[in-house]
């Protein structure tokens, strides 16, 4: 290797130590990489849609049948606990299973013709050469939602993972490379420099991008100057509304830490602000307490662990920091406030009452595992608090009120609505954010056509003389026959 070659190293969240280091790559490499995909475009296109499907399944088997070690790998370089990583492998191998099946039968449709005799189609084609680019969180999951249908609407892909956890994005790009053509999945590695070369590549026809909304700002700019297409995902401040018809409170508020405390808080969707109607609050904010005092915090590859490390000293700073903003500002800590262990990035979960809403705990994305509960006289006054901030990516309510569902689902700005089944994902259903939790779909057949383009294709099988037609001095056309 190269001694001047720079390097990813590696770290675990939960020890902070080095286990391992990827070359970042250079700019060559990413130019051979997005030269490899245009080549292997050529070869996919005229692969069958049966035999794509056959290509995908074999793709999930693959991912399957190394799940234990796809976990490990994850859970080492990540921190997220074993068991919800072994869950990610298998989520990811789903979503592969089914683009490749709807992807036999979305490839256009056949609108009414203009005259009888005519024949109107309308194609669905591949864009071209798609950069994907993963955030950390969910390494494999987030690939899949974005290379799957990629690759299933026809694409070539150069797929970007996150620089700190690169290990089983290696791992999986070794698992498939012999299952598809050569080129068609090329994987380059390192920070915001390789991520902005690939963007600004003139042979890249379109970018997938997952993460915050700055750098998400740059990738749109950049993309808008060179007119290609983006899909941006950028992260949310999710609201959970707890009604005052829930007669089980503690469901509820166990639904909410989960929410909010899954992969120690580090999803896109968590439950980050919580607002609970004044006849419940008591009862929410102590069965809260109880359920984050009972969760096990520690070695994220022990099966019985439930909070993992953040995932490093940037992260855990800055949920000290909304944290400890808020408690200044006058909101009560109920439980945790503080870090946990003595090596690690690990944070206590943590259950806060009485955050105003101007309180960066509840108005910019912590990813951290806090419940900042808000007592509210009325469900208009939850949805108003829940609509307050620039982000709509989801929202949470449990109400046992049918009209209060209905309420909710149309007064809430979210690209997704969980009701009383928080943080749900639906591989045949569109994932996405409104307002600044970014641009597009993913997941669905909304989110196959994210990466299609559309072609309009008119047959006249007949070549005739037109009506309507220049010269204009003759008779009038009939009704209709003008294409203006």
């Amino acid at each position: 290797m190269n001694e001047n070659r720079s390097l990813l190293n590696v770290v675990n969240p939960a020890t902070g130590e080095r286990i391992g280091e990827v070359p970042v790559s250079t700019p060559e490499e990413v130019d051979a990489a997005v030269g490899a995909a245009r080549r292997g475009l050529e070869e996919w296109r005229g692969v069958s849609g049966l035999e794509r499907a056959e290509i995908f399944h074999e793709v999930s088997r693959s991912l399957r049948e190394n799940a234990d070690g796809l976990a490990v790998l994850m859970t080492r370089e990540g921190g997220k606990p074993y068991v919800e990583n072994h869950d990610e492998v298998g989520w990811a191998a789903a979503c592969f299973d089914y683009y490749g099946e709807i992807a036999r039968d979305n490839v256009g449709y056949l609108p009414a013709p203009i005259e009888p005799q005519q024949l109107a189609l309308v194609v669905k084609e591949p864009v071209g050469v798609v950069a994907c680019i993963v955030p950390w969180n969910y390494p494999l999951l987030l690939a899949s939602w974005k290379v799957a249908p990629a690759l299933a609407a026809g694409n070539a892909v150069v797929w970007k993972p996150s620089e700190e956890t690169p290990l089983a994005s290696r791992r999986v790009a070794e698992l498939v490379e012999d299952l598809l053509p050569d080129g068609l999945l090329g994987v380059v590695y390192g920070a915001a420099g390789v991520g902005e070369a690939l963007v600004r590549h003139e042979q890249v026809d379109m970018v997938a991008f997952t993460g915050s909304q700055e750098t998400g700002r740059k990738v749109g700019q950049v993309a808008a100057e060179r007119l290609v297409r983006t899909n941006l995902e950028l992260g949310g401040k999710d609201p959970f509304i707890v009604c005052d018809d829930v007669d089980d409170v503690e469901v509820a508020a166990q639904g909410a830490v989960w929410a909010a405390c899954l992969n120690a808080g580090q999803v896109c969707t968590s439950a980050e602000r919580f607002y609970v109607m004044k006849g419940v609050v008591d009862d929410f904010v102590e069965a809260a307490k109880s359920f984050v005092e009972d969760l096990k915090i520690g070695d994220p590859m022990d099966r019985a662990t439930d909070i993992g490390p953040l995932i490093n000293e940037g992260g855990l700073g800055r949920v000290e920091q909304h944290v400890g903003e808020a408690l200044d500002g006058g909101a009560e800590l109920v439980s945790g406030g503080e870090r946990w262990g003595e090596r690690g990035f690990f944070y206590r979960p943590t259950v806060l009452l009485g955050a105003r809403p101007s309180m960066r705990v509840m108005r910019e994305e912590t990813f951290g595992p806090v419940v900042p509960t808000v007592e509210v006289e009325s469900l208009d006054e939850a949805i108003a608090l829940a609509n307050s901030v620039p982000y709509a990516l989801g929202a949470n309510v449990y109400t046992e009120d049918f009209e209060k569902m209905l309420r909710c689902m149309r007064g809430l700005r979210a690209g997704t609505v969980w009701i009383n089944d928080p943080l749900t994902d639906n591989d045949a259903a569109p994932f996405g954010g409104q307002r600044g939790s970014g641009i597009g779909r993913e997941l669905g057949r909304e989110g196959l056509e994210a990466f299609q383009e559309t072609k309009h294709v008119h047959i006249d099988p007949k070549i005739q003389r037109k009506e309507w037609w220049y010269p204009y001095g003759g008779d009038e056309p009939e009704s209709g026959q003008r294409t203006m």
